[in-house]
């Protein structure tokens, strides 16, 4: 076997790097330009959505006997499954006296109100009407037109992935006290991770920004850690397809055609005093070696550790969303 692919898959992707000192990284602070950020911001909260908000994870609304609830720019949702597996959706409140949804029971497929018994098949009734839903398998979404105020879209913008059956999927929640732009604009701005995150990352490298071309996206060359010295050397692009979506694809190196998408959905509804969101991202990993398969069948197991990565890397990122919304809401935001 010869060429690139049998490099790939017969080739250790690890790396032996020499790692500085944190306080002797090469600044980053005066190719993060504020305007370029800005801009890049501006241009995707103005591409459309389609009212297309992320609830959560496929894989956590399986059960087939209780409800799942969340609030969603300030309207509460409740989803279930049908005695066929299907998912609905639609208002979180009874329509009969307001009881909350989320509480009731699901028998044979039917939404059973707590408070007195009414029962919801997923069509519309005494008032309740369904909300638009889509599960793609990783995530699922809901088609909220009230809220999203704009030119509804059949189906959601969802990113291009990895084939399902070759990849391994999974997806972590937190939720801060931001908007969706902050969250958005923290991962506009890729200059932060070395010195942000210097347990994960090394030598950060921006090799280009939508300045420099035509695809507008953020082109980052940089090293994840293993252990010690070792590290796997990636490229990836950041693009924001979406006001509420950035996609990070990784374009070469160990890896290459995994997604990392980060959602970020409002809680409460505009202009809260006390805004709330919720980061879902998505991790859909692939990889050519032939030993991947072998991850592949440990896929329930390698999930929380995924999930456990993100988490780390989310508990930084979030301050960084929370800070730059604490900013902008007392007019002190210097970007």
């Amino acid at each position: 076997m010869n060429g690139p692919r049998a490099r790939t898959m017969w080739t250790s992707p690890l790396r032996v790097r020499r790692v500085p000192r944190w306080d002797r990284q090469a600044p980053t602070w005066r190719e993060a330009k504020p305007v370029v950020i800005a801009e890049a911001l501006k241009r995707s909260a103005a591409r459309p959505s389609g009212n297309w908000y992320v609830v959560g994870a496929s894989r956590e609304l399986e059960a087939r006997d209780r409800p799942y609830g969340r609030t969603i720019a300030g309207a509460e949702v409740v989803l279930w499954r049908t005695g066929d597996g299907e998912l609905r959706a639609g208002p979180g409140e009874c329509p009969h006296l307001g009881a909350p949804l989320r509480e009731g029971r699901v028998v044979c497929g039917t939404l059973l109100c707590r408070w007195h018994g009414l029962g919801l098949d997923g069509g519309p009734f005494a008032g309740w009407e369904p909300y638009p839903l889509h599960d793609d398998g990783v995530l699922v979404w809901v088609r909220l037109d009230r809220a999203g105020g704009e030119t509804p879209l059949d189906r959601p913008v969802v990113p291009a992935r990895p084939l399902p059956g070759a990849a391994v999927d999974a997806v972590y929640t937190a939720v801060g006290r931001c908007e969706p732009e902050d969250v958005v604009a923290n991962r506009l701005d890729p200059w932060h991770g070395s010195w942000f995150h210097p347990y994960a990352f090394v030598g950060l490298r921006v090799a280009g920004t939508p300045e420099d071309g035509e695809d507008d996206a953020f082109a980052v060359d940089v090293s994840f850690k293993v252990a010690g010295r070792l590290v796997v050397p990636v490229r990836a692009e950041f693009t924001a397809p979406g006001p509420r979506t950035v996609v990070m694809h990784i374009t070469d190196g160990e890896g290459t055609g995994s997604v990392v998408e980060t959602h970020a959905t409002p809680l409460t509804a505009p202009g809260a005093a006390e805004p709330r969101t919720a980061v879902v991202e998505a991790v859909v990993a692939a990889s050519d070696r032939r030993g991947f398969a072998l991850a592949r069948a440990a896929a329930p197991v390698l999930r929380p550790l995924m999930r456990r990565t993100a988490g780390r890397l989310w508990r930084d990122d979030l301050a960084y969303a929370e800070r730059r919304w604490s900013l902008r809401s007392t007019g002190r935001f210097p970007g």
